[in-house]
C-alpha cells in the first residue's frame, strides 16, 4: 500500500506474510504444515489399530489405512499428502508397529504387501494432484480422484509385486484382489464425504501444492 503523507510504498504485515509465502515456494513447509503432516501420518497409523482381515486365503490383508491415505491426499494436497504417507512408511521401516495388525520393520517392504505400501505413497500424491485441479471441491470430483489414485493406482503397484513375491500367477493374484474392491469403494465414498464436509466447514484446512499465485480448489469451494 502507499503512504499518502510521504508518497512512499509501505507493506502491511499481511502483505509481507503473503510475499514470504510466495518466496517459500509450493514445496516449503511451515510449522502448521509440519503439524498437519504429522497428524495425518498418525491418522494412517491409527486406522491400522482395528487390525486386518485376510479373505479367501489372500496374503495381503484388508485394512482401513487406505482411507487415511486418501484423506491425506484430498486434504493436504499432493506434496504434503505424500509426505504424510512417507512419514508413516518411515516409522514402519524403523520398526514401529504402525502397519495394520501391529506390524512394522523392513520385512514389510519385501513381503507380499510391499507393492501396496509403495502404492500408498504414489496414490496419495496422485489423489492430491487430481483434487488440486478441480475447479470446485465436489463429492463426485473427490470420489473420482480417490478411485483413481487411492484404489486403481494402489492396485497397479500392489498386485504385480504380490504376484512376484508369492509366486502366484498375475491373473490369479488380480482375481484375489477383487475381494478388496467393495471395501475400497466404500472407503473412497467415505473420503469424499469427509473431505467435502471439512472443506465446507473450514476451507483453510485444505493445503495444496499450488504456487501462491494460483488459488487452490479449497479457495473456490464456497465461491
Amino acid at each position: 500500500m502507499t503512504d499518502l503523507t510521504t508518497g512512499t510504498s509501505r507493506t502491511t504485515a499481511a502483505e509481507a506474510a503473503d510475499l514470504g509465502a510466495g518466496r517459500r515456494g509450493p514445496l516449503a513447509l511451515d510449522a502448521g504444515d509440519a503439524a498437519r503432516v504429522a497428524t495425518f501420518a498418525a491418522l494412517i497409523a491409527a486406522l491400522g489399530m482395528p487390525g486386518s482381515l485376510a479373505l479367501f486365503g489372500n496374503t495381503v490383508p484388508i485394512t482401513l489405512q487406505t482411507l487415511g491415505v486418501m484423506l491425506a491426499g484430498t486434504i493436504l494436497g499432493a506434496w504434503r499428502g505424500a509426505l504424510a504417507v512417507a512419514t508413516f512408511l518411515a516409522l514402519a521401516a524403523a520398526g514401529l508397529p504402525v502397519l495394520a495388525g501391529g506390524r512394522g520393520g523392513l520385512g514389510a517392504f519385501v513381503g507380499p504387501s510391499a507393492g501396496y505400501l509403495v502404492g500408498f505413497l504414489v496414490g496419495a500424491a496422485v489423489v492430491g494432484w487430481l483434487v488440486d485441479r478441480l475447479r470446485r471441491v465436489t463429492f463426485v470430483g473427490v470420489l473420482v480422484a480417490c478411485l483413481v489414485g487411492g484404489v486403481a493406482l494402489v492396485y497397479a503397484f500392489g498386485v504385480p509385486v504380490q504376484s512376484i513375491v508369492t509366486g502366484v500367477p498375475l491373473a490369479t493374484t488380480a482375481q484375489l484382489s477383487l475381494a478388496f474392491v467393495p471395501g475400497d469403494v466404500l472407503k473412497a465414498l467415505a473420503a469424499a464425504a469427509i473431505t467435502v464436509g471439512v472443506v465446507r466447514a473450514y476451507p483453510a484446512a485444505r493445503r495444496s501444492g499450488r504456487s501462491a499465485g494460483r488459488p487452490a480448489a479449497a479457495d473456490r469451494a464456497s465461491s
